[in-house]
Order: structure tokens, then C-alpha cells, then sequence
């Protein structure tokens, strides 16, 4: 079986969710699923020294213009959020609670909350709003409101936070096809080159 496109993104990530509107049909073009694996990149940037795009001297105001741009390019619609960059753990954990019973739920989840946050500015980084996101999807608003506080959650993201770090995945979107990594969603046209022709 063929195995599946890895997704690594944080739902802060305005070039995950970017990437997040055209993962898919990427991946079903060359007969692959997509496996999506949130994770919390301010991890990653405190063990790379890194700061966020938006937060640094004169690369800021380019980060939002190329952000702006590519949306126009891919005609996806984007508006910068008010509150950006925020904490995403309380996304993180939404997914993985549902993911541990429906990978497919949680893909919806995913992108249910990264299109309320890049197109209509809400705040997911405050858990009552995920659940209220969640809830939009038809999933039991109770359940994750508990779920996402608990101890075996909190684990989980933790874990998936480790793996990451431990295959060098150190930004947000991060592809891994067959074990071939692709920072970017400026690297999705070689993922895409990369599932057609088996590497180069």
C-alpha cells in the first residue's frame, strides 16, 4: 500500500493554510491520502533560534505582502487575522481527540478552523471558540470541550510535537513524501513533480 503525503502544519501558519486549500488534490492526483499532522512550530523555532516572519525588522512587512499575494495568486481567500500569530494548542488537541476515532472528522476539524481563523478572524487560540468551530462541523461540542483538557490529549500533542522535531521538521507547512521533506507551500509545485516522477 502506498503510503500516505504527511501534512506537518501549525494553525497559525497563514502558508499552512495556504498550503492546507491544496494538499489534497495534490495528493489524489497521484492516487495518495493525505495524513494531517498539526503540531506547535513555536517548538521547533526555539530549538532553530527562530522567531516569527511577522515579528521580524523589514522581513514583517514583506511576510504579510507575499502572504497577501499568494492567496491572490492561488485564488484562495485570505484575510490577515487581527490576533497573529496566536497559541494553537487548544486546535492541536481538538484534532487529535477526534482523530483518535475519525481521521476524517478531524481533516474537517482542521480545516473548518483554519478557514474561521484566515477568512473570517476569529480567534481559535481560545478554546471556547474551537469548540464553537467544531460544533459547526457537527461534532459534539461537550465531548471536545472535555477531551481537549485532558492529560492523555495533552500527551499526545506533546508526542507528535517530539516526533516532528525528531524528523527535522522544523516549520509550517512541512511535506513529507516517502521520507523526502518539503518546507513551503512555494514547494508544493515539487511535491506535486516529486509524486509524478518518484524523486530526481
Amino acid at each position: 500500500m502506498t503510503a500516505p503525503v504527511e501534512f506537518f502544519f501549525d494553525f497559525a501558519s497563514p502558508y499552512g493554510y495556504l498550503a492546507s486549500e491544496r494538499i489534497e488534490g495534490i495528493a489524489s492526483r497521484h492516487g495518495r491520502s493525505v495524513l494531517w499532522r498539526p503540531f506547535l512550530v513555536g517548538a521547533a523555532m526555539k530549538v532553530s533560534e527562530r522567531k516569527p516572519l511577522v515579528s521580524i525588522p523589514l522581513i514583517g512587512d514583506y511576510a504579510v505582502h507575499d502572504i497577501e499575494r499568494f492567496s491572490r495568486y492561488w485564488d484562495i481567500p485570505l484575510t490577515i487575522p487581527s490576533h497573529w500569530p496566536i497559541a494553537t494548542v487548544a486546535a492541536c488537541r481538538a484534532f487529535y481527540l477526534i482523530a483518535r476515532t475519525d481521521q476524517a472528522a478531524a481533516t474537517q476539524l482542521a480545516q473548518a478552523l483554519y478557514r474561521a481563523y484566515f477568512r473570517d478572524d476569529r480567534d481559535i487560540s481560545v478554546p471556547q471558540t474551537v469548540v464553537a468551530v467544531a460544533a459547526e462541523t457537527g461534532l459534539d461540542s461537550v465531548h471536545l470541550a472535555e477531551g481537549i483538557q485532558s492529560e492523555n490529549i495533552k500527551q499526545v500533542v506533546r508526542t507528535v510535537n517530539d516526533e516532528a522535531l525528531n524528523r527535522g521538521v522544523f516549520g509550517s507547512p512541512f511535506i513529507i513524501v516517502d521520507s523526502e521533506g518539503f518546507w513551503g507551500a512555494d514547494r508544493l509545485e515539487q511535491v506535486d513533480q516529486w509524486l509524478s516522477r518518484g524523486g530526481w
